[in-house]
């Protein structure tokens, strides 16, 4: 029975985890839709290339802080949560 409870317990963390970072990236990328259209429109006037080349440029520099992003966050995550030893069974 306390096998039980402990497992319903950890799945109750581990849906409340994943609802939790369901969550975030739907913020996330509400986010990035409001800045994608900032920043296309900020990179053509000042590129003064063609619509091509600037959403080109605008892409790069929204994938490079992307990037940066999910690196921050994932090492926020690991460092957050303890390191599980296995017991020996």
């Amino acid at each position: 029975m306390k096998q039980v409870i402990e497992s319903a317990k950890k799945f109750n963390s581990e849906l409340k985890k994943s609802i939790n970072t369901a969550i975030v990236g739907a913020f996330g990328l509400i986010i990035a839709l409001a800045w994608k259209d900032v920043i296309t429109e900020y990179m053509d006037k000042i590129a003064g290339f063609s619509p091509v080349q600037g959403k080109v440029i605008s892409a790069l520099i929204i994938t490079i802080i992307s990037v940066l992003g999910i690196m921050i966050v994932t090492k926020l995550v690991q460092e957050k949560e303890p390191e599980k030893k296995e017991e020996p069974k």
